[in-house]
């Protein structure tokens, strides 16, 4: 039987595009929010996690934040000192590049330093991420903090690369193991690895770029680079 041309096939996954109405919003939106607020900051993020990132937009639920979609920022905010929306926003602009964001709030540069400075949130290191510190597992039998190693996790971890075997029912490492080395980029498996032996090697924080305010711009960037050169 012919099929129909009636019969349509809908991609249930299929998600809309970002139209020009979300784009002239988000634009409106930054607008507003330059003539609300008294400062205005790109910041940057390590080792990005949503859920974190929610924990610090409901402690600052009085700020705005506005994160993705760099370019539609930066033209929000202006290409040039003839186009920008509010004086030097232009420099703003040119720093939206990569994993960045913009904060709009009434508190000053020192007020949300020391705020995001005390933001540290300890996690897991995921793969591409480079090891802050050697990790070696001990021959023998294998222990989860306090807890030794589940029986049934020795074939998983054997996969990893581990050089397990089962000794009366107990998960045993037969030599000792270099799980990563500080300053080495960690691999899928060894991500998993300190994974399931509690080892977190990441910190989510927040790094504040630069700074306008008033029309005075102030790249923060550079003054920690200095600092961090005279340390």
């Amino acid at each position: 039987m012919p099929k129909s041309k009636r019969v349509k096939i809908v991609n249930l996954t299929q998600t809309d595009k970002k139209t020009s109405e979300h784009k002239a919003a988000l634009v409106a939106a930054i607008h507003e929010a330059l003539s609300k607020y008294g400062h205005a900051y790109v910041f940057s993020v390590e080792n990005m996690r949503n859920t974190f990132l929610k924990d610090v937009r409901h402690a600052r639920s009085a700020d705005r934040f506005f994160f993705g979609r760099n370019r539609v920022m930066a033209k929000a905010l202006g290409g040039s000192a003839q186009d920008e929306a509010a004086p030097e926003a232009h420099q703003l602009a040119a720093r939206l590049v990569g994993n960045v964001g913009l904060i709009f709030s009434d508190d000053g540069y020192d007020e949300m330093k020391a705020f995001f400075d005390a933001f540290v949130k300890r996690d897991y290191a995921r793969s591409g991420a480079v090891a802050v510190e050697t990790v070696e597992l001990p021959a023998g039998p294998l222990m989860r903090g306090v807890d030794p190693v589940p029986h049934n996790m020795e074939p998983q971890l054997r996969g990893l690369g581990l050089p397990t075997m089962l000794v009366n029912g107990v998960v045993t490492l037969k030599t000792d193991h270099v799980v990563c080395t500080k300053g080495q980029t960690l691999t899928p498996d060894q991500a998993n690895i300190l994974k399931h032996f509690y080892i977190q090697q990441a910190d989510f924080h927040v790094t504040l770029l630069c700074h306008l305010s008033k029309g005075v711009f102030t790249d923060h960037a550079q003054e920690q680079d200095a600092m961090a050169t005279d340390a």
